[in-house]
């Protein structure tokens, strides 16, 4: 591995994601997608005399036998990948070499193959995404009732609960997870349809009739199913889904690191993703703390939402059956999407299980802010007991006036003794009410119950 650094690495090669993912989309898993594609073609072929059986034994004990080295260096002449991969396992197997891929053209193997990863990592994400929602419906739960402040516009606006903050995120994390298996469910291969779609080298070697019968094997076999109609190659429209669904969850998972990534800042500090006890901020300031994993995280989510446009340019100037202008592009769009989802909910999991709530900041915050809150339940308090809705507004207006002042000026919030101060206010309104308005508590309507609510529907869905 050392020497491989002394040329261009990918940060995906061994940075992001996991090594199980990396084994998908590694050039040897792929080449034995190929080899196992031609060995099945094989033996289906084998049912209608075209292949003999010793040759599709041949084909099968050589499979695993792969040689990139050896490949490449045919690829540098033939330039055509699996033209080499093609040479070099017929030279492998003595019986059955003379066999290899017949009928077939490039992309009966390729796009298949391409659909076979796609789905197995497909999988991989679904199972990360569970685990990440797992942590998560026990933090809604943990925290369903905690009072926060709540932000709109990023100015504070009335409370609501850090379980229902993460209710939201969870609800829209459940359209992802239902997304991802739709998509798997849904994914189809080309199928064997020779150089345009047509079958015709199909239906010159078995009959019209016979070839329904051989694709549907192939199908069974692969358990892929394949699309009923195709150019060269599968329509590029599959490639644009699948970008979609991988960047609308990416989407969900950079807002929810941004919102992460503004509560841990120092100026409201209610929340932090884990941080090590040998781990360094910063090269020059050893106090820092800062959210990397976060940061991260955006990062790499900002670099996913602009794959769908490429897989949009290389569906929409697909040029009649085909055109190779995709090609290249497709090396490198499909497996770093899935690296980066990849690497983003492994990392997003660590940060649930290890977050860390600063209840005192979350008080400080609305010790700060949520006496404005109150101004409006007071409002219709005032108005229940007969007073005029417009003259109130306007004394409550100039009374929080007068507490945005001193705030701003870091006194303590004085709006709840202004109110209780105020003899209008108070001939109408007793202490005890007025505190009970004042209490957060009070003032967060359905959050609590609707946070729980959430956190067993998620439940419901991993473990069910």
């Amino acid at each position: 591995m050392v020497d491989h650094f002394r040329s261009y690495q990918s940060p995906f090669s061994w940075r992001y994601g996991s090594p199980e993912m990396r084994r998908v989309w590694s050039e040897e898993y792929k080449r034995l997608l190929w080899r196992q594609l031609w060995v099945t073609l094989a033996e289906t072929q084998v049912e209608w005399g075209l292949v003999t059986l010793d040759q599709a034994a041949d084909l099968r004990e050589h499979a695993g036998d792969i040689d990139i080295p050896r490949a490449l260096e045919l690829e540098e002449k033939l330039h055509h990948d699996l033209m080499a991969e093609i040479k070099v396992f017929a030279a492998q197997c003595k019986t059955g070499g003379g066999i290899i891929h017949l009928g077939a053209t490039s992309m009966d193997i390729k796009d298949n193959a391409e659909a076979m990863q796609v789905k197995e990592g497909l999988a991989i994400l679904s199972q990360r995404l569970s685990a990440l929602l797992e942590p998560l419906a026990g933090l809604i739960e943990e925290y369903a009732a905690l009072p926060v402040m709540g932000f709109t516009h990023l100015q504070p606006a009335e409370p609501t609960t850090l379980g229902y903050r993460l209710a939201n995120i969870g609800q829209d994390l459940l359209v992802d997870w239902h997304n991802l298996g739709q998509l798997y469910l849904q994914m189809k291969g080309k199928g064997f349809k020779g150089a345009v779609g047509n079958a015709a080298s199909y239906v010159m070697l078995l009959g019209e009739a016979e070839y329904e019968l051989f694709e549907k094997l192939m199908s069974d076999k692969m358990g892929l199913p394949f699309f009923r109609a195709a150019t060269q190659t599968y329509t590029r429209k599959q490639d644009l889904e699948v970008l979609n669904t991988l960047s609308s969850l990416g989407a969900t998972l950079y807002k929810f690191a941004l919102d992460l990534r503004l509560l841990q800042s120092e100026v409201i500090g209610e929340v932090a993703e884990p941080f090590g006890g040998e781990q360094v901020g910063s090269s020059a300031m050893p106090f820092k703390r800062n959210p990397i994993q976060l940061e991260k995280i955006t990062s790499l989510a900002r670099e996913l939402s602009a794959l769908p446009a490429v897989a949009w340019n290389n569906y929409a100037h697909s040029m009649l059956e085909r055109t190779l202008d995709d090609s290249a592009n497709r090396r490198t769009i499909l497996p770093e999407a899935f690296l980066i989802v990849d690497e983003i909910l492994g990392a997003f999991t660590k940060i649930i299980c290890g977050l860390q709530v600063r209840k005192e900041a979350v008080e400080r915050t609305l010790a700060k802010f949520a006496p404005f809150a109150a101004v409006e339940p007071v409002l219709m308090a005032l108005v229940k007991h007969g007073a005029d809705r417009q003259e109130m507004h306007e004394l409550l207006r100039g009374l929080s006036i007068r507490a945005w002042e001193a705030v701003q000026h870091r006194e303590v919030n004085p709006l709840q003794e202004l109110v209780l101060g105020d003899k209008h206010i108070s001939s109408m309104l007793s202490k005890d009410q007025l505190d009970k308005l004042f209490d957060v508590s009070s003032y967060t309507g359905i959050a609590e119950k609707r946070a729980l609510e959430m956190a067993r529907k998620i439940r419901s869905f991993t473990q069910g």
